[in-house]
């Protein structure tokens, strides 16, 4: 089965007037179907950069990077808006919801910019907040709920468009520890149903959730620890 994921040899360098930055130096690395991957390192360890490459948010200087059977170097503006929208369910530290509107109609905001119809996006939008464990705060607004409460919110959101992957980066940054292990539980339970998800962090507490760990340093991959014992919670 070909990788859902395949970066081959990515660099990122940065030119701000005469100096250079390199952000990502050669890396490598496939991520198949299913798999649950962690991606850390130290704040400018290139990690950040790498979360942009593999959403489609940004484009490598050399190398190639193939999502899902599509060379991403190859494609425009459009079409990398489209693969963003079908493809990678997003997941940020920041949560990134309207705070006046209500979880339902916050998760309902993807399927109005997709061809889902109408009819649908109530009772799908339904269907993931009961799956993270909202259905009795689908009417409450996004200041009206903890962080731990927004980010299932998010992921509900992430989850509506069936993507191929999920993209979380440092999910739970900003939420507490409490809160924490309950939202890595939801990802331990996406991923034992089917879903890939790929997930950005420095802390190592949160990276050992994952079956996998890419330890990446100076814009390099120093370790990807596959067989690494996995943290448990559900």
């Amino acid at each position: 089965m070909s990788p859902i994921i395949s970066v081959s040899h990515v660099s990122k360098i940065y030119n701000t007037g005469e100096v250079e930055t390199v952000a990502l130096d050669g890396v490598s690395f496939d991520i198949g179907k299913g798999e649950f991957v962690a991606i850390m390192g130290p704040s400018g360890s290139g990690k950040s950069t790498l979360m942009h490459i593999l959403g489609a948010l940004d484009t490598p200087t050399s190398g190639k990077y193939i999502l899902d059977g599509q060379n991403v170097e190859n494609l425009n503006d459009d079409e990398l808006a489209e693969i963003r929208n079908k493809k990678i369910g997003f997941v940020f530290q920041a949560f990134n919801l309207l705070p006046r509107t209500s979880a339902l109609k916050n998760v309902m905001i993807p399927m109005m910019y997709d061809s889902t119809p109408k009819g649908q996006r109530i009772p799908l939008a339904e269907k993931y907040l009961k799956m993270v464990g909202l259905a009795d705060r689908m009417d409450h607004t996004s200041s009206q709920l903890s962080g731990g409460q927004q980010q299932r919110v998010a992921i509900a959101r992430a989850l509506v468009l069936n993507p191929a992957i999920i993209l979380a980066d440092e999910p739970t940054g900003n939420i507490a520890s409490s809160q924490a292990e309950e939202i890595m539980a939801i990802f331990q339970k996406l991923n034992k149903e089917g879903h890939t998800i790929i997930m950005i962090t420095h802390e190592p507490d949160i990276a050992e959730h994952a079956k996998r760990i890419i330890h990446v340093k100076d814009g390099k991959i120093i370790k990807d620890a596959v067989e690494h014992r996995q943290r448990l919670i559900i």
